[in-house]
């Protein structure tokens, strides 16, 4: 088989083959939801001389679509698996969660369960979980929030950098307040997958030597640190004196065995047939805050995404502003099958309309990820396209899984204004999937 194979084992073993030239065995050995597999991702070869191959997520809304209410409770789930695991604390509603998680379709919103005894600061690591750490800063009471950025902030110096050394683009920011910071509290680190680890202990370093304290949290879906990784994390507790605490929704161990050369792949043939398509623009930016500019783009950002720091107390004016925005987008639906397309780092506030914009709507984002593509049942890249970013030509942005035809319609959400001029590869390229209709969203102009 050609597909990517998953076969059982024994219970708690799986093995995966991806396109007949690697295996992947995993050894799953914590799983306290008991959330099937098969739910939480699928897998796909990845374009990477450091990492081979990608876990395709099923609830993160970035290389696969998903319905965006899911993209919302998995980090509520997190949530209080770190609520009840690390703080001890009587989470009611885990039951519900993860009732809701087994069902084929959700109307869950963001809410907040985590009381004010509890007040970290939060962390989430672009790209690809921006949205995920906003979400589960959203399960706190009083907390703060704020993403890394690949982006270079004009007249802006980052008080935190750090290097991610697998990714495709390595370097993060943190354009924030120092006070955000530089106090005592405990720091929650939040990723969508550990597989050594090694971000989280390059940002618990960059941190600790500027602005140190005794206890921080790193939170991921996925945790398949080996033994030797564990270690690391020990072996940093206790060369700067803290303590570190892990949450995941499943962990175990990763075996890889690359059994053929993935550049013997070869290029699938371009089938996609254009079709006449309107294409509109819509502007959002009546309704959010603007902030500094970046180096390529002199639009500047918008203050509610988490770049720059943001507080729970200003939570509910923001579900607010959401939800006005989404009346004047579902004002503007004209198809009956939705997909709502964030943009790199720039993926909750996308989510969060998406979720509220009505029926048969489904939230995916452009990556920085270059995935081999194959268009093969069970393969988690069947289908893509390429561009430059429009907000910098200068950095290639892909899109997966949009079959032609399978949407009527697509909403793409942009943070800032950007040129027709820098619109249009992106656009010959989406016109190829068939769309009768294209909405260009745009927050800040």
């Amino acid at each position: 088989m050609k597909d990517t194979q998953i076969s059982t084992l024994s219970k708690k073993t799986y093995s995966y083959t991806i396109l007949d030239k690697i295996t992947v065995d995993i050894e799953v050995t914590a799983n306290p939801f008991q959330l099937p597999l098969e739910e939480l991702f699928t897998m796909a070869a990845r374009i990477n001389k450091k990492r081979s191959f990608l876990f395709v997520s099923k609830v993160l809304g970035k290389h696969l679509p998903i319905q965006p209410q899911k993209g919302l409770l998995i980090p509520a789930l997190l949530a209080a698996r770190y609520a009840e695991s690390i703080r001890e604390l009587n989470c009611e509603v885990t039951e519900s969660l993860v009732r809701e998680f087994g069902q084929k379709e959700t109307d869950f919103q963001s809410v907040s369960f985590i009381p004010k005894t509890v007040s970290p600061v939060v962390i989430g690591f672009a790209e690809t979980a921006t949205s995920l750490g906003h979400a589960f800063f959203d399960c706190f009471e009083e907390a703060d929030y704020f993403h890394t950025t690949r982006e270079e902030i004009d007249h802006l110096t980052p008080c935190i950098t750090f290097e991610e050394e697998h990714s495709h683009a390595t370097s993060h920011r943190c354009y924030i307040p120092i006070d955000l910071i530089d106090n005592q509290r405990e720091i929650i680190l939040v990723d969508d997958e550990m597989t050594t680890g090694k971000t989280a202990i390059n940002i618990i370093q960059s941190i600790h030597s500027q602005f140190p304290r005794k206890e921080y949290t790193v939170v991921s879906i996925l945790d398949w640190r080996s033994k030797e990784n564990n270690q690391q994390f020990t072996h940093l507790e206790r060369t700067l004196g803290i303590n570190i605490n892990v949450v995941s929704l499943l962990s175990g161990k990763v075996h890889v065995n690359e059994i053929g050369t993935l550049q013997e792949l070869q290029k699938q043939p371009d089938t996609y047939k254009e079709i006449k398509t309107s294409i509109e623009s819509v502007s959002l930016s009546a309704f959010f805050e603007k902030e500094s500019a970046g180096i390529n783009n002199r639009t500047p950002y918008i203050k509610e995404t988490g770049r720059f720091g943001i507080e729970s107390k200003n939570n509910l004016a923001l579900y607010q502003k959401i939800s006005d925005a989404a009346d004047v987008l579902r004002q503007r639906r004209t198809g009956s099958k939705t997909l709502c397309l964030g943009s790199g780092e720039f993926m909750y506030i996308p989510m969060k309309l998406a979720a509220e914009m009505g029926e048969n709507v489904f939230y995916q984002s452009t990556t920085r990820s270059p995935i081999y593509i194959q268009n093969i049942k069970g393969y988690g890249a069947r289908h893509g396209v390429s561009f430059p970013n429009p907000e910098d030509q200068d950095v290639a942005h892909f899109v997966y899984n949009i079959a032609p035809g399978i949407y009527d319609e697509l909403f793409v959400f942009f943070e800032r204004e950007v040129s027709a001029e820098n619109l249009h590869p992106f656009l010959k390229q989406v016109e190829k999937l068939q769309l009768k209709s294209i909405k260009i969203v745009f927050f800040s102009e």
